[in-house]
């Protein structure tokens, strides 16, 4: 029997056949068990896992809480849709190429205005309600050139709204619209009280009306931030709640349902501005006595106290006996000035107003601000280290007032001569005085022929070699005419006398 004949043999076959069913069944049990990781064994472990019913009733009550949070206040919330219209001269494009590939145009248009416009998207609080007449507060940049304002409801109605006032400084304004429905006043908490790490709840218009009353939520990131845009004088609240485009002018809430501030601008490094985790909302302490006034008078009013305020160096901290003390340094004082005539002088460092303590010189002029103009406000100041009350009765503010530099008294700001000053100005050891850093535009110290660089050795006559000293003879030799003593490169001279 030949080879081939061997191989082809029942015998053969059927030994054959029982091989390749070995090798599938070896196959398919190793699969098997390859399949059967310890991954695997664990999940199918987990699934028999319980999640304890008192971590579920936790976290029910909290999901309770943020469901009511938004039950409560988007009735309140509102979404302002604007419209501004421009005009524009129509630009002349007769000529070659224009008439070569589109003919020749009408040139009784040409030179005339046309007019665009442009539709705008924002938030808003429903805050009071008078007689019918619903008052919303939002952002002034939401409605800020806007010729027709709507406000538009969560149910979809739309009444047409009209602007009540407005605060650019705090980038505030106030819209009504009036209706025979029934619309919920939002609560507003007392934004004092926020903490960081408190819950923060946003609700607002993002992004268009596609996502209109949309709810987030976060927690408060840090509170006394400053720096808005637009020069915005608030202290705003940080929180990671996301807020985007459209926000602006909805509320930040806290878990008791209560506005705690208005949502104004974000901080992003993204194209078309979205969120990165950086939001800020108005206190709404800082609007309350704003929407009284927008109501009884279409605008508000500032506190003005007359003085200005830096927060002091190293060197003019220590030189006043102020280390590790907050609060904010008068280095000017308007002549006749509430502060003038209340008793505050330059050198006077400010650390309560009306028994709250003063952080910085930002939180000072907010609380200056909001101070109403003929109330009398204490002041805690130091003066030659010693602590001293002085009352002051506020006046308005007006922009006349505050810009007018020829009641700014002095007008000179100065530094101790620190060693770096020495070194970069090659001011020998042996030379004492103090360095003018600043001097004010149209201020008296201005008018009578002060430079910044110039180095003061006396005020009226009194020697000054350090700046106690300095602040002291200001409020002590001053009371009719001022004058210094300066150097200047090589020279020592007297300046021009400045008359009061």
């Amino acid at each position: 029997m030949n080879l081939m004949q061997k191989l082809s043999s029942k015998n053969i076959l059927i030994f054959n056949l029982v091989l390749i069913g070995a090798i599938f069944g070896f196959s398919m049990a190793f699969f098997s068990f390859s399949c059967s990781t310890p991954g695997a064994r664990a999940q199918a472990q987990e699934s028999s896992v319980i999640i304890p019913e008192d971590a579920i009733a936790v976290a029910d009550s909290l999901q309770t809480v943020f469901r009511s949070v938004s039950e409560k206040v988007l009735p309140s919330v509102v979404e302002l849709k604007t419209v501004s219209v421009r005009r524009q001269q129509t630009p002349n494009f007769n000529g070659i190429p224009w008439e070569f590939f589109f003919g020749p145009r009408d040139r009784n248009q040409e030179g005339q205005e046309r007019e665009y416009r442009s539709q705008g998207l924002g938030s808003g609080i429903i805050v009071r309600n008078i007689n019918g007449t619903y008052y919303a507060i939002t952002n002034n940049h939401v409605i800020d050139g806007a010729s027709e304002i709507r406000v538009a409801t969560r149910e979809g109605k739309e009444y047409p709204a009209e602007l009540v006032g407005v605060d650019e400084r705090k980038d505030l304004a106030l819209v009504s619209f009036r209706t025979n429905d029934h619309y919920p006043l939002a609560t507003l908490g007392n934004s004092d009280n926020v903490s960081i790490g408190d819950w923060a709840i946003a609700i607002g218009n993002p992004l268009g009306e596609q996502y209109s009353f949309s709810v987030t939520m976060g927690i408060v990131s840090a509170v006394g931030r400053t720096g808005g845009p637009g020069g915005n004088i608030n202290d705003f609240i940080q929180t990671d709640a996301p807020i985007n485009l459209g926000n602006s002018g909805g509320p930040l809430i806290n878990i008791r349902g209560e506005v705690i501030g208005i949502n104004t601008w974000i901080a992003s490094n993204a194209s078309g501005g979205g969120n990165v985790g950086l939001g800020f909302a108005i206190p709404i302490n800082n609007a309350k006595r704003s929407i009284d006034e927008f109501i009884e008078t279409g605008s508000t009013s500032y506190g003005w106290l007359g003085v200005s305020l830096v927060e002091p160096g190293r060197e003019t901290a220590a030189g006043l006996g102020l280390e590790n003390m907050r609060g904010a340094l008068a280095v000017h004082v308007f002549l006749g000035s509430p502060a003038d005539k209340g008793g505050i002088r330059p050198g006077d460092f400010i650390t309560h107003v009306n028994g709250r303590e003063i952080r910085n010189v930002h939180q000072l002029q907010m609380i200056i601000g909001d101070i109403r103009p003929g109330d009398l406000a204490a002041f805690t100041v130091v003066r030659d280290r010693q602590p001293r009350n002085i009352q002051v009765r506020i006046e308005t503010r007006t922009d006349q007032l505050a810009s007018d530099n020829r009641r700014l008294w002095p007008g000179v700001s100065v530094a101790p001569l620190t060693d770096q000053i020495r070194q970069s100005l090659q001011i020998a050891e042996n030379v004492t005085g103090l360095y003018v850093t600043q001097v004010v535009s149209g201020s008296p110290a201005d008018i009578i022929g002060m430079r910044q660089g110039d180095l003061i050795t006396s005020v009226n006559g009194e020697a000054v070699n350090n700046i106690a000293v300095f602040f002291r003879a200001l409020r002590e030799k001053t009371s009719e005419e001022l004058w210094f003593g300066i150097t200047r490169g090589e020279a020592s001279l007297e300046s021009l006398r400045f008359k009061r």
